[in-house]
């Protein structure tokens, strides 16, 4: 769809367009006069790195703020939502990243859910509701029960029914807000399929992703906003990857080019003992047979496809995922099993892929979730000394270059790239030996991810041992030295030098591959 043959002509009719836009918070300058036009049938990106406008802009394309200057204009004519569902009666939806659906209820119910077909006694139709749901999801290539509890299903598919919940409204705008995030590739292709449909019914879609192919193989047009500052709109077949991410950051695009598209360096320095073995880890129906060592020094990078148990491996290596049988070193030291304290003791900590649910504590301040987990070594006598966590939170906040108004800032309001690097000073905090990583660049931006990425080569190089876990392959590939690959929640290969490639991953999973 991204090729020129595929653009859309650009006599369609523009259904929403934006002009001069301009929205502050407490005279901070969140957009300023951003224009934007969206075209019947056109796959729109909206990128930008985290601060840069994106959300804001959509918040007041679907009511959730209001402009302080500027205009809309929907199918040719001036409007003003004054609420989010102002927007979606119109024909404007939004599927977010956090699915915003009722989990106790079920796929069908989650579907209509505030437009219940009704009876003539005004009672939920609830069988014509099903089957309204099964006819849908069967039109979308959505293989799902509707009536299947939605908290029940992966995230994945809960995300694939937020999508149907969104077209099923006979929308002629669809906003998607990094929409594969908890996709696995299946599901990716499913969506796009979908996205595809929704091209060929002149739907017109708003695709925000941080993932750079997924744009240049599904996106028409492209929109790229800079502090705020519209800095580029035009068809995405005249811009490569590099001047995409160029245009974002700001950077000339010699420099980009030299540095590549991530910013992990060459191979690491590593000891020659293990500084972590894991040996023959399971658990029932969730780990088969689980090998792994990680060196002081090295990045070890867990490939596989979601639901393959690399999220179950690093749980269990930090004593949050129970286990059947299986035995975890640390320096020679077993480290009893299921035991997050005797982890953490032996000096090994993770950061979860889900830092919303499982990391930050979104509405205390960044000092509070840096200092959290070591506040038993800031006490005395129970008692906490504020001066030294300040020095505590002033080194993490300085080394991970934090950007917060001030340490007393909620965290929740801070970008996704800057709570992420709160996740990771609260465990470096920590002076760990192992540093579990699961998934720690999603839905964070590029700068922020390049930011990221280096400072695990940093760490790296200071010797500690780490285990990387990554989705995007060219950041896995680039990242790790070496990478066990996990199917079926099994070790089914370890690669190291020249198979570290994306083809070598690939062929792992689809194989079944040996161990070394």
């Amino acid at each position: 769809m991204s090729s020129s043959e595929d653009m859309p002509e650009t006599t369609a009719q523009v259904v929403l367009e934006a002009s001069g836009i301009r929205k502050s918070f407490a005279g901070v300058h969140a957009l300023r006069g951003v224009d934007f036009r969206l075209r019947a049938g056109e796959v729109h990106a909206l990128v930008g790195e985290n601060g840069a406008g994106k959300s804001t802009l959509i918040k007041v394309l679907t009511g959730v703020y209001q402009p302080d200057d500027g205009e809309l204009r929907y199918l040719g004519e001036p409007v003003s939502f004054a609420r989010p569902a102002a927007a979606q009666e119109a024909g404007i939806s939004t599927v977010y990243q956090e699915v915003n659906l009722v989990p106790s209820m079920s796929v069908a119910h989650n579907l209509y859910l505030g437009r219940e077909p009704r009876s003539g006694f005004g009672l939920v139709d609830f069988r014509g509701m099903r089957r309204n749901a099964a006819n849908l999801l069967e039109d979308l290539g959505i293989d799902v029960d509707p009536k299947r509890q939605l908290g029940s299903l992966g995230l994945g598919v809960q995300q694939m029914v937020a999508v149907a919940r969104a077209v099923s409204t006979d929308a002629r705008v669809v906003i998607m807000d990094e929409p594969t995030s908890s996709l696995e590739p299946r599901e990716v292709e499913t969506l796009f399929e979908l996205i595809r449909r929704l091209h060929e019914r002149d739907v017109a879609v708003v695709y925000v992703s941080h993932r750079m192919e997924e744009l240049f193989q599904i996106c028409d047009a492209v929109t790229v906003l800079r502090d705020g500052r519209l800095v580029h709109s035009g068809p995405m077949y005249e811009m490569t990857r590099l001047e995409l991410v160029s245009t974002m950051l700001g950077r000339p695009l010699n420099e980009v080019r030299r540095e590549g598209t991530t910013a992990f360096g060459g191979d690491h320095e590593t000891g020659s003992t293990a500084l972590l073995r894991a040996t023959g880890l399971s658990r029932r129906g969730v780990l088969g047979a689980v090998d792994l060592s990680v060196k002081p020094g090295e990045v070890l990078g867990l490939g596989g496809l979601l639901g393959s148990g690399r999220s179950e491996t690093v749980k269990a290596l930090v004593g949050l995922q129970p286990l059947d049988a299986g035995v975890i070193e640390v320096d020679g030291k077993t480290v009893r099993k299921g035991s997050a304290a005797s982890a953490i003791r032996a000096g090994v900590v993770l950061v979860p892929e889900d830092r919303k649910a499982e990391g930050i504590i979104p509405h205390l301040s960044v000092r509070e979730n840096i200092v959290l987990a070591a506040l038993p070594r800031l006490s005395r006598a129970g008692i906490v000394s504020r001066a030294r966590q300040d020095k505590v939170v002033a080194t993490f906040m300085e080394r991970l270059r934090i950007k917060a108004s001030s340490p007393e800032q909620k965290v929740n309001e801070l970008s996704g790239g800057n709570q992420q690097k709160v996740m990771l000073a609260r465990w470096l905090a920590m002076s760990p030996k192992v540093l579990l990583l699961d998934e720690p660049t999603r839905g964070i931006d590029v700068g922020a991810k390049a930011e990221v990425q280096s400072l695990v080569d940093d760490l790296a190089e200071q010797g500690l041992g780490i285990v990387l876990v990554s989705s995007d392959l060219e950041e896995l590939v680039e990242g790790a030295d070496r990478i066990v690959v996990l199917k079926d929640g099994s070790s089914v290969a370890v690669l190291t030098d020249s198979d570290v490639s994306v083809d070598g991953v690939m062929s792992a999973i689809a194989e079944g591959g040996t161990d070394e």
